[in-house]
């Protein structure tokens, strides 16, 4: 089978690029895969003639609307020249946008999928609703990492939509050393960053972490008591969590919440809010809990930090994340893909 999947890849970073990293490593074991994304990069030398890129104005407000007439060009080329059976667009909006145009234009069936953003951000842009409506309503199947986006898919026009979580890489075993309390993502409101300052206080004689940058960075430090450690953006999240007693995830939209999954491959708890995804990943009070209100972290806090409960904890969450592995995931991809292909 030959796949083109379209979006934001390595060198680039974040999660959508780590996430189609790991499917298309995957899926090379036995089809051929192709990559469309933003542009310019220098493609690694393994896969130079299989990643393909458009070129587009960095320039605020218009890079993505340009992506979209850009790449959908440049995807019907590509059809001509390698005759692709699939077209998988990743992140709803302006990318998956790209691939419904295509499609109109070549026949090829069309998969996109729903990463969280895109649903709970890009769809309450004006322009922004337009290219997600439309993708959900064109795609053959939309894919989405998490019930809670399936649902939010189905409200705003998809019609046919599957649930397949993200899967989470193997990471280095470093020998658990668990000293701290850690906050592991971007800083930005919705992440909720500043609760992690506030449970600082409120627990003075422990150690917090926070690895992650963003434009929220230099008022959590101005605003931190001494037992936070700002360790900035960090690529070596398995010795982070490998140092780590529980992971808190504050968050107040998560699309899935794969940090939770990275926590628990190690050993290590997770205390998450109920927002988004995040309750499908977390078993209250088995691979870790869930919180609404400060006072019900605190309370939670002062449950969990005891070595016996974290140990715990940290054994069931070592079986739940073990079902999540790359695999797995694109066994059930490929399976969707053979579905519209047969």
């Amino acid at each position: 089978m030959k796949i083109l999947m379209i979006g934001h890849y390595p060198p680039h970073g974040g999660g959508i690029a780590n996430h189609l990293d790991s499917l298309v490593g995957e899926l090379r074991k036995k089809h051929e895969v192709h990559v469309l994304t933003y542009g310019p990069i220098n493609p690694r030398p393994f896969e130079r003639e299989l990643v393909h890129q458009v070129v587009i104005p960095n320039v605020f407000g218009i890079r993505g609307t340009s992506f979209s007439l850009l790449a959908a060009k440049k995807i019907v080329e590509l059809h001509e020249r390698f005759k692709f059976d699939i077209f998988h667009a990743h992140f709803v909006g302006t990318t998956s946008y790209a691939g419904v145009l295509a499609g109109k234009k070549t026949g090829v069936p069309l998969v996109v999928t729903a990463h969280g953003s895109d649903l709970d951000f890009m769809s309450k842009l004006p322009l922004g609703r337009y290219f997600v409506k439309k993708s959900l309503m064109e795609a053959n199947v939309v894919v989405a990492v998490s019930h809670y986006l399936a649902k939010k898919a189905l409200s705003l026009g998809a019609g046919n939509v599957c649930v397949v979580p993200n899967g989470i890489k193997a990471l280095h075993p470093y020998p658990l050393r668990q000293e701290y309390i850690t906050f592991i993502g971007a800083l930005r409101e919705y992440k909720n960053p500043g609760l992690i300052i506030e449970l600082a206080r409120a627990f003075p004689g422990e150690r917090f972490l926070i690895a992650g940058d963003g434009p929220l960075r230099k008022i959590l430090e101005a605003s931190a008591p001494s037992n936070v450690r700002f360790l900035g953006y960090r690529r070596d999240i398995d010795r982070i969590l490998s140092q780590s007693k529980v992971l808190i995830l504050p968050s107040r939209r998560e699309g899935f919440g794969l940090v939770v999954l990275e926590a628990n491959s190690l050993g290590v708890p997770a205390v998450g809010s109920t927002a988004g995804g995040i309750p499908e990943l977390i078993r209250d009070g088995k691979n870790g809990f869930l919180f609404e209100s400060f006072e019900e972290l605190v309370e939670i806090l002062k449950t969990l930090l005891d070595m016996k409960r974290i140990r715990k904890s940290g054994h069931i969450g070592r079986r739940i994340s073990a079902k999540y592995t790359w695999q797995e995931i694109a066994g059930r991809i490929e399976e969707i893909y053979l579905n519209l292909t047969s």
